[in-house]
């Protein structure tokens, strides 16, 4: 088990090298973006970027305290399943109802690869590449239908 110091090293490191292996890469709109703190541009939607001993992730967290809207927004999210799925090319987990270590109940959508780990260095180059290629493929899908989004929650 690493020591609380040699974790933070680590997670520290290993966010600083995405974001140098993401710096050139521009979104779908052809702007610059910080990839780690992605934008939704709607108060409730998180974009999150999730990597420990247990693999990689990309979720799309739906945290609207009001449950009717939350799950409203999740059933629009599943209208869009098939496009998201097309784009996306690998198919995400759905989850209406998934539970933060927070103890917060929230709507997720992720794409996750367990065979990862944090932990072992050689892995860090694998990890970048399996966020990079599906933030890049989300964010075609999510530029393109944000718009709906935030018609529905503001």
């Amino acid at each position: 088990m690493l020591e609380k110091e040699e974790f933070k090293k680590l997670n520290k490191g290993f966010w600083v090298g995405f974001q140098a292996h993401m710096s050139k890469t521009r979104n779908s709109n052809d702007k610059r973006i910080n990839w780690v703190n992605y934008r939704s541009d709607v108060k409730s939607i998180y974009i999150r970027l999730e990597v420990d001993g247990k693999g990689a992730r990309l979720c799309f967290d739906i945290q609207e305290k009001d449950e009717e809207l939350r799950n409203l927004i999740y059933e629009q999210m599943t209208e869009l399943k098939v496009v998201l799925e097309d784009i996306t090319v690998e198919k995400p987990i759905w989850a209406p109802s998934f539970l933060l270590q927070k103890r917060q109940d929230i709507s997720r959508i992720y794409w996750e690869n367990n065979t990862l780990n944090l932990y072992k260095i050689e892995d860090h180059q694998k990890i970048y590449e399996y966020l990079r290629e599906r933030l890049i493929k989300f964010d075609q899908f999510y530029q393109e239908y944000k718009e709906i989004l935030i018609a529905m929650v503001n």
